[in-house]
């Protein structure tokens, strides 16, 4: 299976309507810096700047495969509170069919309240977790409202998801009978177990998608490698009697284990995670999606591993498209050559990266005949956010700056070579004198420039620093450049 097939596979996939059930959850994130110690006591001293609201839990399952691509119903119990009505406001308003989120006057709705602390305005970390919730089950007439409503979407429905976070909604009675209603009308029924459950409650499910340590709490084995991991699911296959096994092993990507069939390794990326957050009820809405469509679980596992991949990249519960699929696939086909883009491109991927917390950084030059100058220029420059995108001089551009004997270097191979520094995320080429235009549509967070520049003389040193951004120059590696190489080349 090539990157061709898994491409193919997301053409493939239609708008599925899939039903999620299960524990529905609101995450807050109180953000600031978190750079002193409280004169009260040795703890950090939180100066909070932002607040943001996220779904989590079944919501969070409901919003990635809305975002996928999918028809969504969202089922389950909601207390009658401001958390509960944030959660309903926030499915619906993105098209999830929330008919059957049951509210309940006497439940509180789950809520994680996380506190991010920056330090030095860059990559926040998590500091405290504050947890509001009950476990109880729930009562036996809102059970009964669920199954009804089930028997009616179920009909339409082409796969059931199951969030089970523990937190009370899915009483085992209601289970066997959601399993059952699900088995009776052959539609694929995934779950994400809770960690702390008896897995035989999810007997007769179609799939379940168990971590590496609820895998061996479920089976007993320590699985200190992706091998191990094949045993595990061959064994809760057994004892569940499953039709197949996903088990998420972080680092070590994923193993698909089917019941007829022998288990598949399906590692994962080298990537920078700066948040697993979320990454569980991804993989679930991913292979959930992919079942829905009909397509084979290898596949669906293998895009839930992508999917995941992506997820772990961002801080707090992602947001995945078909689109960041399709774009993550093309870069592991032509790896270099797909950080080459134009403007429009750009200007989304940057969008996408802001929204999920990260600083774009921007740099531009020549950059004819790369030297160690430029390597530990760019290297530093990408130090000063997460996201380096590079406005490199067109030839026409260079021509005009440098004279008719420049560049050397053609752009198409000067851009090939800058997209394979690791500390590179994007390269735009640019046809202008100077990167103002680019500067107004990317909007960067940090620009950078070298050192052999002052402040005032820096292109669009103005305008970033009007929204709030931040303008820098770099120190010079002494006694190299482009000239003197081309110079002691002639002699």
């Amino acid at each position: 299976m090539d990157q061709l097939d898994l491409l193919s596979a997301i053409d493939q996939l239609g708008r599925p309507r899939v039903l999620v059930v299960g524990d529905f959850m609101l995450d807050r994130y109180t953000w600031g810096n978190a750079e002193r110690i409280s004169q009260e006591a040795p703890v950090i001293l939180l100066q909070a700047d932002e607040q943001e609201k996220k779904l989590g839990g079944a919501a969070n399952v409901c919003q990635s495969l809305l975002h996928l691509g999918a028809d969504v119903v969202a089922a389950g119990v909601l207390g009658d509170d401001e958390a509960g009505a944030c959660i309903h406001q926030m499915l619906n308003s993105i098209g999830v069919k929330c008919d059957l989120l049951i509210r309940d006057p006497d439940r509180v709705t789950t809520t994680k309240d996380r506190f991010m602390g920056r330090a030095a305005n860059r990559h926040p970390h998590q500091i405290l977790r504050v947890d509001r919730e009950v476990r109880k089950e729930i009562s036996a007439s809102h059970a009964s409202k669920i199954i009804s409503g089930l028997r009616k979407k179920l009909i339409s429905c082409d796969a059931i998801l199951v969030s089970d976070y523990g937190k009370g909604t899915l009483a085992e009675g209601l289970l066997r009978q959601i399993i059952k209603l699900a088995s009776e009308q052959s539609v694929p029924l995934i779950v994400d177990p809770a960690a702390d459950r008896n897995c035989e409650i999810y007997r007769g499910a179609t799939m379940i998608t168990p971590n590496r340590s609820e895998a061996e709490r479920i089976t007993g084995l320590t699985i200190d490698d992706p091998a191990l991991a094949v045993q595990s699911g061959k064994k809760i296959c057994e004892l569940v009697d499953l039709e197949a096994v996903l088990v998420t092993l972080d680092r070590d990507g994923m193993v698909l284990v089917e019941r007829e069939g022998e288990g598949e390794i399906f590692p994962t990326d080298p990537r920078t995670v700066y948040d697993i957050t979320g990454a569980g009820d991804m993989v679930l809405a991913t292979v959930g999606l992919c079942l829905a469509a009909h397509q084979p679980r290898p596949i669906a596992a293998k895009l839930a591993n992508v999917a995941a991949g992506l997820a772990v990249e961002q801080i707090g519960a992602a947001v995945i498209h078909r689109a960041q699929l399709r774009s993550r696939l093309r870069d592991r086909q032509h790896p270099p050559e797909s950080k080459i883009v134009g403007l429009p491109q750009a200007e989304q991927m940057a969008g996408v990266q802001r929204a999920s917390g990260k600083r774009i950084v921007f740099t531009n030059g020549c950059f004819d005949l790369l030297h160690v100058g430029h390597i530990t220029y760019l290297q530093h420059a990408s130090t000063f956010g997460d996201f380096l995108v590079v406005g490199l001089n067109s030839d026409r551009s260079v021509r005009q700056l440098k004279g008719n004997t420049r560049p050397v270097i053609h752009q198409r191979d000067r851009a090939a070579i800058l997209s394979a520094l690791q500390c590179v995320d994007l390269v735009i080429i640019f046809d202008e004198e100077n990167p103002l235009h680019l500067i107004e549509r990317l909007r960067p967070d940090v620009l950078v420039k070298g050192g052999d520049y002052r402040l005032d003389q820096v292109v669009g040193r103005s305008l970033v620093e009007s929204y709030g951004g931040t303008v820098v120059t770099t120190p010079l590696v002494e006694g190299v450049s482009t000239t003197r190489i081309l110079e002691a080349a002639q002699v």
